[in-house]
C-alpha cells in the first residue's frame, strides 16, 4: 500500500553540481559518526557534488596535503557498523589561532571547498562558526599575501557550515539525542545487566561510575533503564544530608528481600557546595554506614567503544542526509545551522543559539542555579529526572494520597521487549497516585478466568531489564468473553484499565468501547500503550519493543559478516537474505535495512514483481564486481505470498553464480526475545508514567456520586508519538486510519525513509524532501502538549 501522494519536492530538483562538500569529525569520538560520514558522502555524490574527507579533524584542515582527500562511493563501504571515526579526530590548538585558520582557508580554497559538514561537540561547532564569520577576511588576507588569485574572493565568497552533534554525553542543547548517546547507553546497560547477576549471587552493592563530566544524561537514563537505587548527577546535586537518606534507602530495599543495590554516579557529580562526589567516596560511605559488601566499577572509555546501535545508525544516516540538504539550500545570508532531533523529526536550528544555551547550562551550574540548569537542559532531561524520582523513591504510606480507585494493568498480543518496564512504571506511578494496582495474567484470557491479583511496589523490582512479558500475554480478544470480563471487573471493583500491547490491544479497546452500551463496567477510563516489535499500530510513530527488534537485525548482520571475515572463505563475496517479522508491516525490514546498510528490502506496502527482483540482482552483481564483499537483502515475512524467502534466495543464488554466493536466515522469534534495549526500557517507562497520570486525571474527572462513569470517546485512548508530539487519541477516531485486514495503518511515516535506504545503496530514485527540516529557533520552554522528548 503506497503512501498517498502529497505536495512533493523531489531531490532531483536540487542539484549539487559544481559544489564541493567537505566532512570532518572533531572532538571526542562517538559511535555513529561513521554512519553520518557515510550518509554525507553518498548523498553528496548522489546529487552531483564533489565530496572530500578531512582526516584528523581541524588539524587535518590546517595541515592540508593528504589529509584532505576526495571521497568515492566505495571509500565509505563497510563504515556503517564501525565505532569511533575512521577519518580520525584530533584536538587542534593551531586552529584556535588566526594563523591556523588562515592555513585552513587556503587549503579549502585550493580545492574549491565552500561547504563544510562538521560532526562534533559544541567546541568543534563554535570553532566552525568563527571560521565562517572570518571567511571573507581570511580570503582577502590570502589575496594580499599572493596565495590565491583576486577572483577567488568573489568565486568562493561565502563558507557554508552545517553541524551534526556527535557526543556520547548528550550535552548539547537543542536536540533530544546526539549521535553516540544511545550506543553509550547500550554499553552501560550491558555492564549493569552483567553486574546484576554477580551482585545478586553475593548480596553486593555496586557503585557504577559513568561518563558525564558536565552532563548527567548517561547516568540519569541508565539509572532509569536499570532501576538503580540511587543516582548522582552534576545538574541536580543532592540536598545536604543525602548520605543518610541514601543509606536509609539501601537498607530499606535490603530489608524487603532485595539482594543487590545499584548506585550510578556521573563522573562530574557534586554536592550542593560544589564538592565532588566520587564513586570511591560513595563506596566508603556505604561500607562505613551499612557494612554492605560494596564494589566500584568505572566504565571509562568502554562507553565510547563497540559498534553503534540501530538507533544511532538511523539517527546519523537521517542527519547526514539532512545536512546535505541544508548545504544545498543555504544562501549567503543563511546562518550556520545544526541538524537536530525533536521527537521523531529532523529540525534545523541556528548553531550559535544552541551553543549559547549549552553554555548557559554550565553557567547556571557554576552559579548553583540547579533548578534552572535542569530546565535549560530541555524537557527530555527534565522529564527523565521527574520520572526517576517518581519511580525510585517510594513515599511513606502516610504521605500517599488516598484515591480509593482500583486500576488494572495487562499485556495483550505478542510479547515485546520493554513491556515489563512499562508495567513496573504503571504500578509504581499508580501507587504513588494513591491507587490500588491490580495485575492481570495472560491478557484477556486470564481476565475472564479471574487471574487478577493486587500488585505491590516491591513486586515489580528488577522488572525493567527483563525481556518478554512477566505478566504473560495472549492474543485472545475480549469480545467472546465480555460478560465474564465484566463480572471480574465488578468483582474486583476495577475503576480503570491500562492495556499494553500491539494491534490486538487496539482491537480489544475498540471492543470494550463498543461494549459500554451493554455493560456499565466498561464505562471507565481505558488507556493503551503501543507495544509491538512490528510497529504496526495506528496513531503512533514508534512502539515499545521495535527498537530492540531493530538491534536484533543489526546484530545478526554484524555477527554473520564478522564470522565470514574470520573464516577460510572470508575472501568470497556473499549476499545474506534475511527474513524479518512484522506481519504485513514492513517497518522492521525497511528501517532495519537502513540501520544495517541493506541493498534491498522487500515489503508488502511497496509491491514488487519479478522485474524488480531481477533489477536488484543485476544492481548487486555490478556492485559486487567492483567493490563490496558482502550484500544484505531483507524480506518482510508477508511481503508477497509467491516471492517467498526461499524463492528470493534461490533466485539470487542462481543469478549470482561466479560473482557471489548466498546465505539465508529467518530471524523469527529471536526479534521478540532478549533483554530490552535502553531505548525501549526508557520509552516504556516514561510513556507508561504519562499514561498513568492521564488515568488519574480521568478518574477524578469522571467520579460522580460515589462512582466512576466514563463513556465519552476521550476516556478510551491510545498514547502515541506523532512526529514531535505525544498525543492521547480516542481509539474510535483511529478506525478510519487503520487497514484492519492487513493490520497496519493506512499511512506510515517510515515509508519516506525507503528512498534514503536505496540512495545509500547506490540506486537512482526520487527522494521526497517535503518533510525536510526548516530553520527554527531554539525553544526554551516547549509546551507540554508538544513534548515528545519522553521517547528519548
Amino acid at each position: 500500500m503506497a503512501q498517498p501522494d502529497s505536495k512533493k519536492i523531489f531531490f532531483e530538483n536540487l542539484s549539487g553540481a559544481g559544489k564541493a562538500i567537505a566532512v570532518l569529525t572533531s572532538g571526542g569520538d562517538a559511535q555513529g559518526m561513521n554512519a553520518a560520514v557515510r550518509a554525507v558522502v553518498r548523498m553528496g555524490l548522489y546529487v552531483g557534488a564533489k565530496v572530500y574527507f578531512i582526516h584528523e579533524g581541524y588539524q587535518g584542515m590546517v595541515d592540508g596535503g593528504e589529509n584532505i582527500r576526495e571521497a568515492t562511493w566505495e571509500s565509505v563501504s563497510s563504515m556503517l557498523q564501525v565505532g569511533g571515526t575512521v577519518i580520525g579526530s584530533a584536538r587542534c590548538k593551531e586552529f584556535r589561532t588566526h594563523e591556523g585558520r588562515l592555513k585552513a582557508a587556503l587549503n579549502l580554497v585550493q580545492r574549491g571547498i565552500t561547504n563544510l559538514c562538521v560532526i562534533g561537540g559544541d567546541g568543534s561547532l563554535t570553532g566552525a562558526n568563527l571560521f565562517r564569520e572570518e571567511w571573507s577576511g581570511l580570503l582577502t588576507e590570502l589575496v594580499e599575501q599572493g596565495s590565491i588569485e583576486a577572483d577567488a574572493v568573489q568565486k568562493y565568497s561565502a563558507l557554508h557550515i552545517v553541524g551534526m552533534v556527535g557526543s556520547i554525553d548528550n550535552d548539547f542543547c537543542g536536540t533530544d539525542m546526539t549521535i553516540g548517546t544511545d550506543s553509550a547507553l547500550h554499553r552501560i546497560i550491558e555492564v549493569v545487566d552483567a553486574i546484576m547477576t554477580t551482585a545478586q549471587s553475593h548480596q553486593r552493592t555496586f557503585v557504577l561510575e559513568v561518563m558525564g563530566r558536565h552532563c548527567g544524561y548517561l547516568a540519569l537514563v541508565s539509572a532509569l533503564a536499570c532501576g538503580a537505587d540511587w543516582v548522582l548527577i552534576p545538574e541536580m546535586p543532592p540536598e545536604d544530608g543525602w548520605e543518610d537518606k541514601m543509606c536509609q534507602k539501601l537498607s530499606a530495599t535490603r530489608s524487603r528481600g532485595t539482594r543487590l543495590n545499584i548506585i550510578i554516579v556521573a563522573e562530574g557529580a557534586i554536592d550542593r557546595h560544589g564538592k565532588p562526589i566520587t564513586s570511591s567516596l560513595v563506596k566508603d560511605l556505604v561500607v562505613k554506614c551499612l557494612g554492605f559488601d560494596t564494589r566500584v566499577t568505572i566504565l571509562g572509555h568502554v562507553q565510547r567503544g563497540g559498534t553503534p546501535s540501530a538507533f544511532d545508525r538511523i539517527l546519523a544516516s537521517r542527519m547526514g542526509v539532512e545536512a546535505v540538504l541544508a548545504l544545498l539550500e543555504t544562501t549567503a545570508n543563511t546562518p550556520a545551522c545544526v541538524v537536530s532531533l525533536c521527537g521523531n523529526q529532523s529540525v534545523r536550528l541556528p548553531l550559535m543559539e544552541c551553543v549559547q544555551m549549552t553554555q548557559e547550562v554550565q553557567k547556571a551550574m557554576d552559579e548553583k542555579r540547579f533548578e534552572e540548569a535542569v530546565k535549560l537542559r530541555g524537557r527530555s532531561f527534565e522529564n527523565n529526572l521527574k520520572t526517576y524520582k517518581l519511580l525510585a523513591h517510594r513515599k511513606p504510606e502516610s504521605e500517599l494520597p488516598i484515591s480509593n480507585f482500583n486500576v488494572a494493568v495487562l499485556n495483550v498480543g505478542a510479547p515485546a521487549a520493554g513491556m515489563n518496564a512499562a508495567v513496573r512504571s504503571a504500578v509504581r506511578v499508580g501507587i504513588s497516585e494513591g491507587h490500588k494496582m491490580f495485575a492481570v495474567n495472560d491478557g484477556f484470557e486470564g481476565f475472564c478466568k479471574g487471574q487478577i491479583k493486587e500488585i505491590k511496589w516491591a513486586d515489580v523490582g528488577g522488572w525493567t531489564g527483563q525481556g518478554g512479558s512477566l505478566l504473560g500475554t495472549k492474543r485472545t480478544l475480549p469480545a467472546k468473553h465480555v460478560d465474564k470480563i465484566a463480572d471480574q471487573m465488578r468483582k474486583h471493583n476495577i475503576n480503570a484499565l491500562l492495556v499494553i500491547g500491539g494491534f490486538e490491544a487496539l482491537e480489544s479497546l475498540l471492543q470494550l468501547y463498543d461494549a459500554r452500551a451493554t455493560y456499565e463496567e466498561f464505562c471507565i477510563p481505558m488507556g493503551m500503550l503501543p507495544a509491538t516489535i512490528s510497529n504496526n499500530v495506528p496513531g503512533t510513530d514508534l512502539s515499545i519493543g521495535a527498537d530492540t527488534a531493530l538491534n536484533a537485525i543489526v546484530e545478526v548482520r554484524q555477527l554473520t559478516c564478522d564470522r565470514i571475515k574470520q573464516s577460510a572463505s572470508g575472501t568470497k563475496r556473499r549476499v545474506f537474505i534475511i527474513e524479518t517479522m512484522g506481519g504485513y508491516c514492513g517497518y522492521l525490514a525497511s528501517v532495519g535495512g537502513l540501520a544495517a546498510g541493506a541493498d534491498a528490502a522487500y515489503i508488502y506496502e511497496e509491491p514488487f514483481d519479478i522485474r524488480d527482483l531481477q533489477a536488484n540482482v543485476e544492481h548487486l552483481t555490478e556492485k559486487m564486481k567492483t567493490s563490496i564483499q558482502r550484500g544484505l537483502v531483507l524480506r518482510n515475512e508477508n511481503s508477497n505470498e509467491n516471492y517467498t524467502t526461499d524463492f528470493i534466495y534461490q533466485l539470487y543464488t542462481e543469478e549470482g553464480k561466479g560473482v557471489f554466493d548466498c546465505r539465508k536466515n529467518v530471524l523469527g522469534h529471536m526479534q521478540q526475545g532478549g533483554a530490552p534495549s535502553p531505548f525501549d526500557r526508557n520509552f516504556g517507562t516514561k510513556i507508561s508514567a504519562k499514561a498513568m497520570q492521564w488515568i488519574s486525571k480521568k478518574l477524578v474527572e469522571t467520579f460522580r456520586q460515589g462512582r466512576v462513569f466514563a463513556n465519552t470517546e476521550d476516556s478510551c485512548c491510545l498514547l502515541g508519538m506523532r512526529r514531535r508530539a505525544l498525543v492521547f487519541q480516542p481509539v474510535v477516531q483511529l478506525k478510519d486510519e487503520t487497514d484492519f485486514v492487513h493490520r497496519i495503518p493506512k499511512e506510515q511515516w517510515w515509508l519516506k525513509l525507503r528512498p534514503l535506504m536505496k540512495i545509500l545503496a547506490k540506486y537512482k530514485t526520487s527522494y521526497d524532501v517535503s518533510d525536510s527540516g526548516q530553520l527554527e529557533h531554539v525553544m526554551r520552554n516547549r509546551p507540554k502538549e508538544l513534548d515528545a522528548s519522553v521517547a528519548m
